[in-house]
């Protein structure tokens, strides 16, 4: 019966209508005691698994919750009694509606709930339509809370205004180990900062900077989007976001047009060490936090 609800319900919304996800595989990758994390299509899913049953750590899209729930199963047969959501973007909670019906306790930052209620209009994805009530973050929470559970210490740290208004960082503060979300693109993207959302620059750098300071040295980071990432990866990715954003604001101070901007390639540096397939382009991120510093100087 539950194997047939989360079919029924994985098999709507735009997503189905858009991807075909037959051929995607779910990938478990175990990274430390109790914990795992998930690579299919989409954001990341962390794990936390034990005696005291399954939380997870976003969902991905809503086909393959099926796949994932399969994939839960290889580290714990339980079922899955909590999900976080780290953000509200759909890549990350297109699951949420499947496995709100099957009984799983959604929790997540109060803006997420408050974006995935109604819809949205994005500049880059159009028209993105309300979650329905089931998918919906049943407990929301202002700054932090905290789940213990399987032996460890979840710690749940909102950082506002970093890739959307309602990231959430998940650190295992016994295995070490933190879930960044969004806040975090490793490899395979240059960083998406989603400003409709709330997100800026500053934010970003702010919130991977608190990542920082959460994950002991030795510790495993698992990022929104690319494989698991060592803490001194997160550094160097804290040290880029630094360096392009004080080009960028070097040359809006100098009063430079947007266009002027781009040509000088602030985040050339870096190209070599990002796909160059990636969702977001070296002018997107650029262009990003352009205009995110010009409308703080018009403040």
């Amino acid at each position: 019966m539950l194997a047939a609800a989360l079919l029924a319900a994985a098999a709507t919304g735009p997503a189905a209508a858009q991807q075909n996800f037959d051929k995607v595989e779910i990938k478990v990758e175990r990274v430390a005691p109790g914990v795992a994390v998930l690579f299919g299509s989409g954001g990341n899913i962390g794990v936390s698994y034990g005696v005291d049953g399954n939380v997870l750590i976003d969902d991905q899209f809503a086909p393959l919750v099926p796949k994932v729930v399969a994939a839960v199963r290889t580290l714990d047969p339980d079922p899955i009694a909590f999900l976080i959501n780290t953000h509200w973007h759909f890549d990350h909670t297109g699951g949420n509606e499947a496995l709100g019906k099957a009984g799983t306790v959604i929790v997540a930052q109060d803006n997420v709930r408050r974006r995935m209620a109604v819809d949205t209009v994005s500049s880059r994805f159009g028209t993105i339509k309300a979650t329905g009530k089931a998918g919906l973050p049943v407990i929301t929470f202002t700054r932090d809370i905290s789940f213990h559970l399987n032996g460890d210490r979840l710690q749940v740290v909102h950082v506002p205004n970093a890739h959307t208004d309602g990231d959430s960082l998940i650190y295992w503060t016994g295995a070490n180990v933190v879930h960044m979300g969004d806040v975090f693109f490793h490899r395979l993207s240059f960083p998406f900062i989603d400003r409709d959302s709330g997100g800026s620059i500053d934010g970003v750098i702010a919130a991977v900077r608190r990542g920082l300071a959460l994950v002991r040295p030795g510790g495993k980071v698992i990022p929104g989007h690319g494989p698991v990432a060592t803490r001194a990866e997160l550094q160097a990715y804290h040290d880029m976001l630094v360096d392009v954003r004080a080009k960028v604001a070097a040359q809006v101070r100098a009063g430079r047009s947007r266009a002027e901007v781009l040509a000088a390639r602030p985040a050339a540096a870096y190209a070599g060490k990002v796909a160059a397939n990636g969702f977001i382009k070296a002018d997107d991120f650029v262009g990003g936090i352009y205009d995110d510093l010009r409308k703080g100087r018009r403040r």
